[in-house]
């Protein structure tokens, strides 16, 4: 049976996403500096380790698992990689530098040139394959020096560390590189700064203030980068990025409806008012007031960045949609994608009680161009599984077919209901370590990786079945999702 789609326009940018700290290893190879990412254990206490009322970015070798330390050794074999990607008919790659390999410490002021020769190789490699490259410029890695010395991205001064980042990788890779992204899910902070804003309790996680005043200086800094891209190529197309969680109150109770206005007002909305829009939404200060922030600290021509140097489009990662519901008693909840909520009783879930909901992100992809009527990019979707290899490492995961299909076609009437959207890069392409559990074995990919979560196996790749299916998608442009 082929089910027809024809929605998707001539240039959709199929293709697939991953992140530097998530697969290229080589964690201190050719100069690079450590990251927040590499001070990450693995495992299922993760979160707990981070968000704990002690941690301060220490490594303790001797009582956690460091599974970033190794990602699936891409830093080594990442031409084999591309040429799988290529093999699929990628239209497009979304990666991320890791700014320690740039700037090992994050507030040097001369860069490795082992670091940025990398990248050079890797962007090469793409386009050698005709593969548009999609660069995000800081994704949950930040300098680990930049986290612990100066206490995250609540401190002012980091917004001169990224300018003088940002000034480097995009004057190095700006005619070559046409899109870009400046901060991973950065409305992450909301529920989990480590992540995102390097902060964690015991350098200010705990306090809001804290939270919205990191956000400032990143929109501050974001705006830099977009000035500098454009100067550099005035071609060049700078986005940001935002988890995008559609967001239902569990019933028509006006209390329930009002409480699911203010969470997508705080989540889904605040990070994309400041850097699609230029500045701060009306709901600011009620936000302010309910979870105890003060005025911020402002520079003079911050606002005018802020407004002058808005971004050119709207990257989202979309896996789950939450539900709200503010006068039961008990609720019946579930997790997600950094944050959770009252169980839908219409949704079934993944192995990680993520809820899966394809219409929801017809409505996502709605709900953002209608306010916005700015380009949208999906750069993170997909399912995380165990996947099971048979005696010639080959994985059946129609499962990972399934929900592909049903979020494409809810794609596909999206772009028929008027959405501009770019393109698609579901995430994990290829198996790599995951970000909310540090487990191989949560795994995403169309690419199967012998290595498991103790770091054991021989880190060769596989192509699964959803490799051909997707193949066959990217070759019809979305036509058959049979």
């Amino acid at each position: 049976m082929s089910i027809k789609a024809t929605a998707f326009p001539e240039g959709f940018l199929w293709g697939g996403a991953t992140a530097a700290n998530q697969l290229e290893g080589a964690y201190l190879s050719d100069g690079k500096g450590l990251s927040v990412a590499d001070a990450m254990p693995g495992g299922k206490h993760r979160f707990q380790v981070l968000g704990s009322d002690t941690f301060n970015w220490e490594i303790d070798e001797d009582k956690y698992i460091y599974p970033n330390h190794r990602g699936i050794d891409h830093y080594h074999r990442f031409k084999e990689d591309i040429a799988l990607f290529a093999k699929m008919g990628f239209k497009s790659y979304r990666f991320s530098i890791a700014w320690a390999r740039i700037f090992p410490k994050g507030d040097e002021v001369t860069p490795n040139e082992a670091g940025l020769a990398f990248y050079d190789q890797v962007i090469d490699e793409c386009l050698k394959h005709d593969i548009e490259p999609v660069v995000t410029i800081s994704h949950y890695e930040m300098p680990l020096h930049l986290a612990k010395e100066y206490g995250g991205w609540k401190n002012r001064q980091l917004i001169g560390f990224f300018e003088n980042y940002a000034k480097v990788v995009l004057n190095r890779y700006g005619k070559k590189v046409k899109y870009w992204m400046t901060f991973n899910e950065i409305n992450s902070a909301f529920h989990f700064p480590a992540l995102s804003q390097g902060m964690v309790k015991a350098t200010g996680a705990g306090d809001y203030q804290n939270v919205f005043q990191a956000w400032h200086n990143q929109f501050v800094a974001s705006a830099k980068a977009v000035k500098i891209g454009h100067e550099i190529n005035p071609d060049m197309q700078i986005g940001c990025m935002i988890i995008y969680a559609t967001t239902y109150s569990i019933d028509a109770n006006p209390v329930n409806q009002m409480a699911t206005l203010a969470q997508n007002q705080e989540f889904n909305f605040y990070c994309t008012d400041a850097q699609v829009r230029g500045e701060y939404p009306a709901y600011q200060q009620r936000m302010f007031e309910k979870y105890g922030v003060s005025e911020l600290e402002i520079g003079p021509d911050d606002l005018d960045l802020m407004k002058k140097y808005t971004v050119d489009y709207i990257g989202f990662s979309y896996y789950m949609s939450s539900a709200v519901n503010e006068t039961a008693e008990e609720e019946d909840t579930v997790v997600g994608n950094l944050l959770g909520g009252v169980r839908n009783p219409f949704l079934e879930a993944s192995e990680w009680g993520w809820q899966i909901d394809p219409e929801g992100l017809r409505i996502a992809l709605n709900e953002l161009y209608d306010r916005y009527q700015k380009p949208l990019f999906i750069v993170e979707n997909g399912l995380g599984a165990i996947d099971k290899v048979d005696e010639n490492f080959y994985v059946e995961d129609d499962y990972r077919i399934d929900y592909l299909r049903r979020h494409i076609e809810a794609m596909t009437d999206a772009i028929k209901d008027g959405v501009d959207l770019m393109g698609y890069t579901p995430w994990g392409c290829i198996d790599l370590v995951s970000a909310s559990t540090g487990e191989m074995s949560k795994r995403y990919g169309f690419i199967y990786v012998d290595l498991d979560d103790n770091g054991e196996g021989t880190l060769n790749r596989y192509e699964k079945k959803s490799f051909n299916w997707y193949k066959k998608v990217i070759e019809t442009n979305g036509q058959d999702l049979s």
